[in-house]
């Protein structure tokens, strides 16, 4: 093995983790939560004691073995909820706060669940929710786990002396909207548990970290890597108010890790440029830069010091930012190397609960997706003369199928091994790159396949394109595609180099540079026929991926125009 792994205590279950981690850190905080407008501790005794008390009332109100779905924003309640359910109570069924009631209704009679515990602020939406559901608000806790503790002090154990088995289904997670095919991804306590040890033994963790958790927790990244990880290994979580109140909540609770997507990490890397350049340090950084990386070549780091005001902005402890969902730009990951923020990427999936590789915090590579975990296997099946082929991957953190959809589950499970539906490589060492989704894939007439998020992530390290996407686009004339991309301008970094007064004519300009540039590196068949602009974001989902559905559809006009047809 080419990386040094660190020790983790093994986990039966989710509950075994919860006590365990009580007894070595009880008065330790777990969480920090925002009330009044302060940041208060819970610790890791109050979390046990609210979660077997809530999971003991209801026990008692009937709720034993059901399917109970969560949602809201992140927060304590969330956490409780989700523990008290998945820890001897029932079948936990995270649900996305944002989708629309109806299919919220749709995974509520999917997952046949018989309650929904729920933030305040999603109220409306779970009131549209059949009758048949019962509604529990996250108001309600404290009054539930009161009873609960009452009934626990009388001597009722059921809920706290029920058998796990840690290989049936605990968790069922939706990958997706639902108004089509449902896939309910099934999830067992042994599932969730590799995974912890398997991330942990490659990514140091520890009691004294402080994680501020900003993306969804309804999804298995997050859920798993910036919560259950976090109570796994005695570390805090800081719950972010909001994506406005990112830099704000930084600098009040100075976090050492964040758990993110690469539209995040980019977004803060550009706005650590952007100050340094209005204040007209751009030349005195970039000299700092290279002190820095040379002084430290011979054992000296003094990117503390030298970065301390940049360091400030962040809250002063932040060391180490892990980045998943999709691929991010290395040069982006470099430069946070350069002020002293170690960056890293992994790749995963719902059905992998969620990760499938991941890159060392000491053996990495920027451009990767990273390495399989020590006890899995990463294999490229049906390999291309370039070594590019689906990935698949072996571990014992590979789901026990989709829900009710065996026809679905045989497409992705075969034997041992689970086809992700992605294409990549692996190369000498191990480390995975991953070219594009095997959906997404454009095949030319002549067989060639052309990976829009190849081209997309060449045309993102440019500082004037914010966002694109790649589409093909049938021509008839020629018998083949036409590679279309849609650039999405960054008028922020327009504004730095052009002023206010930027016009049509000088986006237009800069963006045809940036097409240009990458048909310069990339081969014949790859380059792009032509580009159109795109004046909004593309819309995303939770995870802050771009929804691809529909674009090529709505770019056909401004197409037809630039190519004269």
């Amino acid at each position: 093995m080419a990386y040094r792994t660190y020790d983790v205590r093994h986990i039966r279950d989710l509950r075994e983790m919860l006590r365990s981690s009580t007894d070595i850190y009880a008065e330790k905080n777990v969480f920090l939560q925002k009330t009044d407008g302060e940041y208060r501790g819970i610790t890791y005794a109050q979390l046990r004691h609210d979660v077997e008390a809530l999971g003991t009332e209801l026990w008692a109100q009937g709720l034993a073995g059901k399917r109970i779905m969560v949602t809201g924003e992140s927060c304590y309640g969330w956490c409780v909820s989700y523990l008290a359910t998945i820890c001897g109570l029932g079948v936990i069924v995270p649900v996305d706060r944002e989708l629309p009631v109806e299919e919220m209704c749709n995974i509520a009679n999917i997952s046949e669940s018989v309650a929904i515990l729920y933030a305040p602020s999603v109220a409306a939406k779970v009131a549209g929710l059949p009758e048949s559901v019962r509604r529990i608000s996250f108001d309600e806790i404290p009054a539930l786990v009161e009873a609960g503790a009452a009934k626990i002090a009388a001597g009722e154990r059921e809920y706290l002396d029920v058998e796990i088995d840690p290989h049936v289904m605990a968790a069922l997670l939706f990958t997706s909207g639902t108004t089509g095919v449902s896939k309910g991804v099934m999830l067992s306590h042994h599932n969730i548990c590799f995974n912890l040890e398997e991330m942990c033994q490659m990514l140091y963790i520890g009691p004294d970290d402080v994680f501020l958790s900003v993306l969804p927790m309804h999804h298995a990244y997050e859920c798993t890597c910036g919560f259950l990880c976090q109570v796994y290994r005695g570390t805090t979580v800081a719950f972010c108010e909001g994506l406005r109140y990112i830099t704000r909540n930084m600098k009040e609770v100075s976090p050492t890790k964040m758990c993110c997507v690469p539209l995040l990490v980019e977004t803060l890397y550009a706005k650590i440029w952007a100050g340094i350049r209005k204040k007209g340090m751009e030349k005195k950084v970039k000299t700092a830069i290279k002190i820095s990386n040379g002084l430290r070549k011979v054992g000296i780091d003094l990117t503390r010091k030298l970065f301390a005001e940049i360091h400030a902005t962040l809250g002063g402890r932040l060391n180490t930012l892990i980045s998943g969902g999709a691929a991010i730009n290395p040069v982006v990951l470099q430069g946070l190397r350069d002020f002293g923020i170690l960056g890293v990427q992994g790749y995963g999936l719902t059905e992998c609960a969620p990760l499938a590789a991941l890159n060392s915090d000491h053996f990495y590579r920027d451009d990767s997706a990273g390495l399989a975990t020590p006890n899995t296997v990463l294999d490229i099946y049906n390999p291309q003369e370039d070594g590019t082929g689906e990935i698949r991957f072996k571990g014992e953190n590979i789901m026990l199928g989709y829900y009710n959809a065996p026809e679905l589950t045989a497409e992705v499970k075969r034997g041992e091994w689970f086809y992700t539906g992605d294409l990549g490589f692996i190369d000498k060492d191990g480390f995975l790159h991953i070219t594009g989704r095997k959906k997404n894939v454009i095949v030319t007439s002549n067989g060639k396949n052309i990976f829009p998020e190849e081209l997309e992530t060449y045309l993102g390290r440019n500082d004037f394109v914010k966002e694109s996407v790649i589409v093909g686009i049938p021509n008839k004339q020629k018998k083949d595609y036409d590679i279309v991309a849609i650039l999405v301008p960054d008028m922020e970094r327009f504004a730095e180099v052009y002023g206010d007064a930027v016009t049509d004519e000088q986006i237009n300009v800069e963006l045809a540079k940036a097409v240009a540039g990458v048909n310069e590196l990339v081969q014949s068949y790859k380059r792009m026929d032509t580009w159109v602009r795109r004046d909004e974001e593309f819309p995303k989902n939770t995870s802050k991926k771009i929804k691809r559905a529909g674009l090529a559809d709505a770019i056909l006009p401004q197409y037809r125009e630039k190519m004269g047809l």
